[in-house]
């Protein structure tokens, strides 16, 4: 069994750049203890604790379509939709809602990976 550190996504909308393109495919990666703590100490996130999110994504988030660098300016442009998908995946892939198995289909013996709920659905 193999141990995923990185998760692709696409957002709901996509994040229009200042050229007015539109990105949309991205990949975000598990979340590092540091990730979580030192933001905390960020004066923005001091002044408002709903910044966290922000810094957080900003820090997780290692691809989104062609942007050079993924920033905290770059999350305060995404659509609220988008961002709230984020939130969502960032909770999924840390919180342990599951996990991923590699898995073979008893007929073809195609391999593949799956999602193991916690409920134990697949």
């Amino acid at each position: 069994m193999s141990f995923m550190t990185e998760y692709e996504f696409t957002l709901p909308r996509g994040y229009v750049d200042k050229h007015g393109n539109l990105h949309k495919h991205g990949t975000m990666r598990l979340a590092t203890a540091a990730d979580e703590i030192l933001p905390l100490r960020d004066p923005r996130v001091q002044q408002n604790a709903a910044y966290l999110t922000i810094i957080l994504l900003s820090r997780v988030i290692t691809k989104l379509g062609d942007l050079p660098v993924i920033n905290p300016g770059v999350i305060e442009g995404l659509f609220s939709s988008d961002l709230a998908y984020l939130q969502q995946l960032y909770a999924r892939i840390n919180e342990g809602e599951g996990s991923d198995i590699d898995a073979e289909c008893p007929q073809c013996e195609h391999r593949f990976k799956a999602r193991v709920l916690v409920s134990g659905e697949v």
